[in-house]
């Protein structure tokens, strides 16, 4: 087969890059209102999925049309998700610091305080990396996406430890060692991470069937 006939792997990931970077820039610009953000990743892992299943389709057009389907449930998880990252992150900041500046029982407690805080980081995170792709593959009320998404990502453990290891090592690529490496950012992300959690959705529809 030739090196670079539309057929040959070469062609195939060159064109998976190209792709990831357009979609990329889809998800970065309708991020960019902030309140969208959910919407729009949502949407960019309706394509991604469909990708990883061997269903492409126009690009634009159904990351679009997933924006529209999904804006409403997308948003208000979102919200939520905010709202709380942000109280995460002010308690940790705080718990850290006023148990640094601690000594004797005090100290303690506020160790085990953070210790509860991380508890809750690590299921934040897992229930962040579902609940997206779970509202581009399927419909279901707000409650059931979130406490799906942690069941699922409890239950598929290394595929979870996967994915994040795939936003790490994009942020940690972007951050020090090439910048420009953002371009791809977190279309190549949710691309790769597609191919891993699309194996996990056939998993759990084979085991509805039966």
């Amino acid at each position: 087969m030739n090196f670079f006939s539309y057929e040959s792997r070469f062609s195939q990931v060159f064109l998976k890059l190209t792709w990831s970077c357009w979609l990329n820039m889809l998800w970065f610009i309708c991020s960019l209102p902030v309140f969208t953000a959910g919407a729009s990743t949502a949407a960019l892992y309706t394509v991604t999925l469909k990708i990883a299943d061997g269903k492409e389709e126009t690009l634009t057009k159904e990351f679009f049309r997933a924006f529209r389907a999904n804006f409403k449930q997308a948003t208000r998880i979102w919200l939520l998700m905010l709202v709380i990252g942000i109280l995460l992150a002010a308690g940790g900041y705080i718990t850290w610091h006023l148990r640094a500046s601690s000594t004797g029982i005090p100290a303690i407690m506020w160790t085990l305080n953070l210790a509860l805080l991380i508890a809750a980081a690590v299921v934040y995170t897992i229930v962040l990396i579902y609940v997206y792709p779970l509202i581009a593959r399927y419909a279901n009320t707000d409650r059931a996406m979130l406490i799906n998404s942690l069941l699922i990502g409890l239950r598929y453990l290394f595929c979870t430890i996967l994915v994040f290891a795939i936003h790490f090592a994009m942020f940690y690529a972007v951050v020090v060692i090439f910048t420009p490496l953002i371009i791809f950012g977190e279309g190549l992300c949710a691309l790769l991470s597609s191919y891993l959690l699309i194996s996990v959705f056939r998993t759990l529809n084979y085991e509805e069937a039966e």
